[in-house]
């Protein structure tokens, strides 16, 4: 049987052979890929180093809308209460005690509620008897610091032996 010969493919062709030039460039190559892989290794310790900074600096700055709305109501809190100091009750307190004094020490008061806010005085006092009380606001009524003295309530305290009359009268004032 002799047929046809058989077809032989050598897809794979003849090798050269390996030369220095193409040894250095394989080497110098994988050189290059080390290096690029330490250089990569080492920026991305660097860029999360600086994230952490960064994460720490955000933390430190960030602010807390609660603690920011507590602060605001703190601060005008402390607001009125430097007003409320620095308002001079010592004026106030004057007149009404020389009032009660000019009446021959008859009135007795009982409280003093100052208003800075709406420039107001509530005051709550006692007395032996009805006349008394209208002499220390007409006393009241001629004062420079308090404008309309007005009594807006009394009452015979008839469970006490005197029946003293307890009365409660506000007035605006003025600061001097």
């Amino acid at each position: 049987m002799s047929g046809p010969p058989l077809i032989s493919v050598d897809f794979s062709g003849r090798r050269r052979p390996q030369t220095v030039v193409g040894a250095a460039l394989l080497i110098v190559g994988v050189l290059a890929s080390i290096g690029a892989f330490f250089e990569y290794r080492h920026l991305e310790a660097a860029r999360a180093g600086v994230e952490s900074r960064l994460a720490d600096a955000n933390h430190r700055n960030r602010r807390d809308p609660a603690q920011e709305k507590r602060n605001a109501g703190l601060s005008a809190e402390a607001g009125g209460v430097v007003r409320e100091l620095g308002t001079p009750w010592t004026h106030l307190l004057a007149e009404l005690e020389g009032a009660s004094h000019d009446s021959a020490s008859d009135i007795a008061l009982l409280s003093v509620e100052p208003d800075e806010a709406k420039h107001l005085v509530h005051v709550t006092g006692e007395s032996r008897d009805l006349p008394r009380v209208l002499a220390y606001v007409s006393r009241l009524q001629t004062s420079l610091l308090l404008r309309y003295p007005m009594l807006d309530s009394h009452e015979v305290r008839s469970e006490d032996p005197q029946r003293p009359v307890r009365f409660a009268l506000s007035a605006e004032w003025r600061q001097p």
